[in-house]
């Protein structure tokens, strides 16, 4: 193994084609060096446009390189579960997309899975490595809203005319709760630092759409009186957003988990509200996958903890479990503390 993480990219899905691989690129630690597909013609294509040196018609394949150090799986929800074990059996760290997978015994495997072959497991939760985020840790240490009181979160966006999506097949792992609503659900876990302890939410659904859940809302429950709301949805208009109230002020993210582009460099992307008025804060334009893949490289090469432990995923999808369970039963949900 170089000096560069050396990924290959298992699937030609759109958020791998627009928004993962090009951040490799544009990373300083990692590189793409394979990509597969199903079809080969697919896998072509994307290694054509992006000067990509292996292409593969099949997963497998794509294991069987020993010029790829790394695996990125952004296939459907209810393939994560497979293809990472596959990879850690193949000896390749995995970096999958969010939810790792469809429920916590499914996501226990899978990090049990990375120890025993002893290599790294990340659930991608790219937005969490923008610099704001550790920017509205601070405002809330130095006390500038007060003691926190609630968070609410909005995560929501509008493709439903597209039905043959992915995200409209209950089979394949579709709905708003696993593909947007788990953002505000763990913003909320790294923000209050500790898990709910019960969870309430609502869902709507569309025969149209496989009756999965097209918009959900919930409530999650933490010590110290302590809430989070949220929304997410797939039918209505778009919103990303997350506000942390306090006793003595308020923090706004108007673009909590999306992409700020070098063009929204110019919009606010933390709003503090006191009493003194509204104060605004820029960091710049910052590509989380960059950096997600840049802290992939330094836990890979050089041993440097990732700050979302394996664990993590785990926990974060015994919350989603909790919301899944709290719909289908129209009831309040308990989550009993469990070590980790």
């Amino acid at each position: 193994m170089g000096n560069k993480l050396r990924f290959g990219i298992m699937s030609t899905a759109k958020i791998a084609r627009n928004s993962m691989i090009p951040g490799i690129l544009n990373s300083e630690r990692c590189e793409v060096t394979a990509i597969a597909s199903r079809n080969m013609e697919k896998a072509a294509q994307v290694a054509e446009q992006f000067n990509i040196k292996a292409h593969y018609g099949s997963y497998e394949a794509l294991l069987e390189d020993p010029e790829v150090d790394a695996i990125y799986i952004p296939l459907p929800n209810h393939l994560h579960k497979l293809w990472s074990i596959k990879a850690i059996r193949a000896g390749k760290h995995v970096l999958c997309e969010k939810p790792a997978a469809l429920n916590e015994i499914d996501v226990r495997q899978m990090v049990d899975a990375a120890r025993e072959h002893k290599v790294i497991f990340a659930e991608a939760f790219m937005y969490r490595y923008h610099p704001k985020h550790a920017r509205v840790r601070e405002i809330i240490e130095c006390g500038e809203i007060g003691e926190i009181r609630s968070i609410h979160g909005s995560f929501t966006y509008n493709n439903a005319k597209d039905k043959g999506n992915v995200r409209y097949s209950r089979e394949m792992g579709g709905g708003s709760i696993y593909d947007v609503g788990c953002y505000p659900i763990s913003a909320a876990r790294m923000i209050y630092r500790q898990e709910p302890r019960a969870i309430t939410a609502y869902a709507s659904y569309s025969d149209e759409h496989d009756g999965v859940d097209m918009m959900a809302h919930g409530l999650l429950e933490f010590d110290k009186g302590l809430a989070m709301t949220f929304e997410c949805g797939m039918w209505t208009y778009a919103r990303c957003s997350l506000e942390i109230s306090g006793s003595e002020g308020r923090i706004e993210l108007p673009i909590a988990f999306g992409w700020e582009r070098m063009e929204d460099e110019a919009q606010a992307q933390i709003l503090i509200h006191t009493a003194k008025g509204t104060r605004e804060e820029r960091l710049g334009a910052h590509n989380h996958f960059s950096l997600q893949a840049d802290a992939m490289a330094s836990a890979v090469l050089d041993g440097v903890p990732l700050p979302f432990s394996p664990e993590d995923a785990i926990l974060n999808m015994r919350a989603i479990d909790a919301c899944m369970e709290s719909i289908r039963t129209s009831s309040r949900i308990i989550i009993e503390p469990i070590d980790m």
